[in-house]
Parts: C-alpha cells; sequence; structure tokens
C-alpha cells in the first residue's frame, strides 16, 4: 500500500513536470463542494490513501503534506504510515496553513495548479491573493487524475426519484418562488447553485449518487423566466419528468451547464462562492456581475417547515425502537459471544432496516472500542477491527435514513468494568451534553455564543475537545447540514426557529478510550419577555443514556432532573412499540436517578 501510494505520487509529479508545474493541489470535495463525493472525485483519497471526509493534500517536486482536522489526527497519521506524505494539523496553533507552507516551499514565479472544477471558488480566490505575494501564478484548469488514475469511476448514473409533497411539506414550485424573493433582496434577478442538498431540497428530488446522501449529481439556475436543472437526462424516469414540468422546471443536460454560462451575460447572480467551484464562479463571473452571499436555498432549508418536523418525530421514535433492541442484544451478546465492532455496525444496520421507511445508514457507522473510540471518524471493518470485551467503555455513533427524516446518535456504553477516570470523562460529557441541552438565549445569537456551554463542566476540570459541538442535520438529506453550527470558530449565521442541531461533546484519551453523547434537537421559541423573543431546545433524540457509569455526585440537582426527565420521556414514546420484554428493559434503562 505505501509503495502504491508513493508510486501514485511520482506519478503527479511527472504530470506536474510536463505541465510546468511547481506544486498541486487535491483537495477533498467534488464539483458541487460537497462533504461526502461519488467516488470519481475521490482524488485526494486515491492519491494519499487517507479515508477520511476532510482534508488538503498538495504536492511540490520535492514534498508532500496532508492537512486535516482533529477529527481525524489518530486517523490520518496511521493511514499515512509509510508513505512519504507529513501530516499537517489544521487549525492548532503552530501549524502553519497551505499558502504559508507553498510561499516557504517555492521560489518567486512556481506555477501552482489546482482542478478548478472541484476547487471551492471561495478557497481558490483567497489563494490567489495569496500566492501572489510572491508572484507565484495559480493556474486553475488543470486535472491530471484522467491521466494518472487507472480505472477512475465514472459519473454516477442512479435514476432520481420525486420527494412527495406529504412528505416535503413544501412545493417545489413555491421553494424557487421563496428562493428569488431572497436573492432579489440581495440585488440579484438569477440564482445558480451547485449544492447537491440544496438542489434535492429545493425541488422535492432524492437521489442516491453519493453514499448515505440521497442527492443526485446536478446543477441548477433559477430566474424569473425560467428554472433549469442540468442533470443526465438518463437519470430521469417519466415521473420525475412529469414532476418536474407540473414543477416548472426545465431538464438540461449535466454538461449543458458550461455552454448555458458561455451564453448567459447581463445578470445580477446570487452564488455562495463556498459551494461553488471556482472554474463556474469564473464562467459566472466573466458575463454577469456576481452577488456573493451565503446560499439563499441552504437559508430556507435549514428551518424546517411544520411537515419536516412532525417527519423527524416520527423517524426519533422508529429508531429509538431499533436502537432499543440493539442495546438489548448487545447486552446480551457481550458476556456470551465474540462481539466485534464491525459485528455492531452490521447489527444495527440489520435493525434499522426493518423499520417502516428505513432508505438506509445516514453514514457509516462508527463503533469504536477500548482505544478506537478516540478516533473520531474510526470505520471499523471485517479485516481489521477490535472484539469487544466486558470491560471498558464502546462508543456508537449512527445514523438512519429515513424517507420521512434523518437521524445522527452517538452513546457510550460500558461494556463491563470501569475505571474512576472513565467515569469521570463520562460524567463531564454527559454534563456538558445537558448543560446545552437546557440553554436558553435571545433570538440573533450564534452557535459560537453558547458553544461554551458543552464544555464549562470539562474546562473547570483542564479538559477539552477539538471538534465542534454541533452541526446542522438535514430532512431525508445530508446528515451535515449548514449553514448554522455551534463550534468555538465564528459562524455569523444566528440560530433560528425549525433549525435541526446536534449536540456531541466528548472526550477523548489517545490510544486509551473516548467519550460522546449525542442527541439531535430542535431549535424552538421558549418565551417572548420585553425583552424579545428567547429560544431554547426540543431534544429530538429517543434513546436511552447509560446511566451506570454516572459518577452522581458529580451532577447537579437541575442536570439530574433533566435526565430523568429525558429518560421518561424515552419511555413514554417508546414503550408503546416494543414487545413486552424489552419495555421491561427500557424501564430499568430509563429510571430515575
Amino acid at each position: 500500500m505505501e509503495d502504491t501510494i508513493n508510486h501514485r505520487i511520482e506519478q503527479l509529479r511527472c504530470y506536474m513536470r510536463s505541465k510546468q508545474l511547481h506544486a498541486f493541489i487535491i483537495p477533498s470535495t467534488d464539483a458541487h463542494i460537497s462533504e461526502y463525493i461519488p467516488e470519481r472525485w475521490e482524488a485526494r483519497r486515491w492519491i494519499s490513501g487517507f479515508t477520511g471526509s476532510a482534508g488538503t493534500v498538495v504536492v511540490t517536486l520535492g514534498n508532500a503534506g496532508l492537512w486535516t482536522d482533529a477529527r481525524y489526527f489518530l486517523q490520518a497519521a496511521d493511514e499515512l504510515r509509510g508513505s512519504e506524505i507529513a501530516l499537517f494539523k489544521d487549525r492548532l496553533p503552530d501549524t502553519v496553513g497551505i499558502p504559508g507552507w507553498l510561499l516557504r516551499q517555492l521560489p518567486n514565479g512556481s506555477r501552482v495548479g489546482i482542478d478548478g472544477s472541484v476547487y471551492p471558488a471561495k478557497d481558490a480566490l483567497a489563494l490567489q491573493a495569496e500566492l501572489g505575494k510572491k508572484s507565484i501564478a495559480l493556474a486553475p484548469d488543470v486535472d491530471p487524475f484522467d491521466a494518472i488514475w487507472r480505472n477512475r469511476p465514472p459519473l454516477p448514473k442512479e435514476p432520481v426519484a420525486v420527494h412527495p409533497l406529504e412528505l416535503a411539506g413544501e412545493a417545489a414550485r413555491q421553494k424557487i418562488q421563496k428562493t428569488l424573493a431572497k436573492a432579489e433582496k440581495y440585488g440579484a434577478n438569477a440564482v445558480w447553485i451547485s449544492s447537491l442538498d440544496a438542489i434535492a431540497w429545493l425541488l422535492n428530488i432524492r437521489g442516491s449518487d453519493v453514499p448515505y446522501n440521497p442527492v443526485a449529481v446536478a446543477h441548477a439556475f433559477l430566474s424569473r423566466k425560467q428554472a433549469i436543472l442540468f442533470i443526465d437526462q438518463d437519470k430521469i424516469p417519466p415521473p420525475v419528468a412529469l414532476h418536474l414540468e407540473r414543477e416548472g422546471v426545465a431538464v438540461a443536460g449535466y454538461r449543458e451547464a458550461a455552454d448555458f454560462l458561455a451564453k448567459t451575460g447581463g445578470l445580477q447572480v446570487c452564488l455562495d462562492s463556498a459551494r461553488l467551484s471556482f472554474t463556474l464562479y469564473s464562467a459566472i463571473a466573466e458575463r454577469n456581475r456576481v452577488v456573493d452571499t451565503l446560499s439563499v436555498v441552504d437559508r430556507l432549508k435549514s428551518a424546517k417547515n411544520e411537515t419536516e418536523i412532525a417527519g423527524f418525530r416520527r423517524c426519533m421514535v422508529r429508531d429509538g425502537v431499533a436502537l432499543v433492541r440493539f442495546f438489548i442484544w448487545l447486552e446480551k451478546a457481550i458476556p456470551t459471544e465474540t462481539v466485534t465492532e464491525h459485528a455492531v455496525c452490521l447489527k444495527l444496520k440489520e435493525l434499522r432496516s426493518r423499520q417502516e421507511r428505513f432508505a438506509g445508514e445516514s453514514f457509516h457507522t462508527i463503533a469504536g472500542y477500548a482505544a478506537n473510540g478516540a478516533i473520531n471518524h474510526y470505520h471499523p471493518t471485517a479485516e481489521s477491527c477490535a472484539t469487544i470485551k466486558a470491560e471498558g467503555l464502546l462508543l456508537i455513533d449512527s445514523g438512519g435514513q429515513y424517507t420521512d427524516g434523518t437521524t445522527d446518535i452517538t452513546r457510550t456504553v460500558a461494556a463491563g468494568a470501569l475505571t474512576q477516570a472513565m467515569r469521570r470523562d463520562y460524567t463531564l460529557v454527559l454534563k456538558g451534553n445537558i448543560c446545552l441541552s437546557k440553554a436558553i438565549f435571545p433570538a440573533g445569537t450564534r452557535g459560537a455564543q453558547i458553544d461554551m456551554l458543552a464544555r464549562k463542566a470539562m474546562w473547570e476540570h483542564g479538559v477539552n475537545y477539538l471538534h465542534g459541538t454541533g452541526h446542522g442535520v438535514g430532512h431525508y438529506l445530508n446528515v451535515h447540514e449548514g449553514p448554522h453550527s455551534i463550534r468555538p470558530e465564528e459562524n455569523p449565521v444566528t440560530l433560528q426557529i425549525g433549525m435541526v442541531v446536534t449536540n456531541e461533546p466528548g472526550i477523548y484519551r489517545d490510544y486509551r478510550y473516548g467519550v460522546r453523547t449525542e442527541n439531535m434537537m430542535l431549535t424552538k421559541r421558549v418565551m417572548t419577555t420585553d425583552c424579545g423573543d428567547f429560544y431554547g431546545f426540543e431534544t429530538l433524540t429517543l434513546c436511552p443514556i447509560d446511566t451506570t457509569p454516572i459518577i452522581k455526585e458529580m451532577m447537579t440537582t437541575e442536570e439530574t432532573a433533566w435526565l430523568n426527565a429525558y429518560h421518561h420521556a424515552v419511555y413514554e414514546k417508546l414503550s408503546p412499540h416494543l414487545a413486552a420484554d424489552e419495555v421491561e428493559w427500557l424501564n430499568n434503562k430509563t429510571k430515575a436517578i
């Protein structure tokens, strides 16, 4: 494997020399700036062997590096071992960023290549400005992988389906009009969209082009005169074609997007340069005025309507039933059978698949036992996974896609005897989760302003975690959804009524164990006073939290009351859907402490 990666890097260098390039940058994104992408665009994974969803590889004629965030530090160190690629721990104070590294590595007059068709426009423009400080040119139209990647996968060709109005809650025609009206407030008269989840939501369609994400590869253009979906037309069966026609949407070929932009001019086009490739951004900017703002579709999509919210609540019950049955199985199996992390993943998928409206997993299950629990996005395989013993901690982060909602939940459970340090960390994480769950804040609050609530108890013990606390979740869409978040880094997007967000603080002891407790929450109005509206959260996730590791003396009266109330709600909502022996188990697991 190591020889293969180093050989691929050398192939890239040969290509670079033929194009007079001194460096080449490979991001994790596709032509739609997605987080999770079709195989065809997994060039960064192919060139490096690193399988995480976030990271950028930079190759010069003499060196190579991977920049990734704290979720993947341990995983990247393991997967890069033996290759020449150095790991750069992104976002740490002492880590030099990619532009700074290139300025140190390259002499004046060098050329840096990127494939502009998969490089975020916002990042490319910033990179171009930085490199210009040393007269280093950016070559944005280079794609070496068609030449050096043998048997490169083709574009996916899975058919598209209609997401019915009774589940979407609003017709595509109405969403299009709202999108245009919002864009017009920014002085635009047209909108360009390349984000796959935004297009799926806007047009009430779903696909299967990306693992775990029910989206289809496409672009979209909107104006008061026309709405066009650019997509491989072989993927549009007659019912979808009829649906789009009724909603006033024309269909054109996927590769016709470039020709369309080459002929379209004189418009004020609303777009989000962080969610659009540099190639398409340049094509639009050449003939039109660009109105660059946070995606107007993402703004609308993030605030769920009442139909979507009802769908979330229904699918949480079904997901909770599957999880109860899973934990009953796990509890019985660990002492008596050989249970591996991989077996945990398979069992969870099996039990979820028995639920109504199940459409697949929302991401690859993370089942990390003992030391593997400290790897944030650990992926066990049948060939390489740990066997779970009747001791220590098991962290399970999983989720389901249902046609009426998407779930994402993490539970850390005691597989057996625990150390006092494990119990303390477990309790600190729970305290952080509860503190954020109980938050009440004024309208206009940003996620960064309340992130510390999940960290306060840890900070008081000198502990922290390096990932964000919460991300948005799509409605039968991507499990990671913007534009809102709860994390220390500043995000100007405020939390709005109807936004669904995760709450997932954690503690990770490298090479020993990890703890994370995650629920999904709905943002809602709590009260209105003379000072205005105040918001809070409704916890949507329905699954017991293991109480055996808790150090009760560390819990406040208010925290204990919250946990007991949560467990009462879990029991009340799940027990009607369970068999008698399952109800008995659930009753024991949700008893007040």
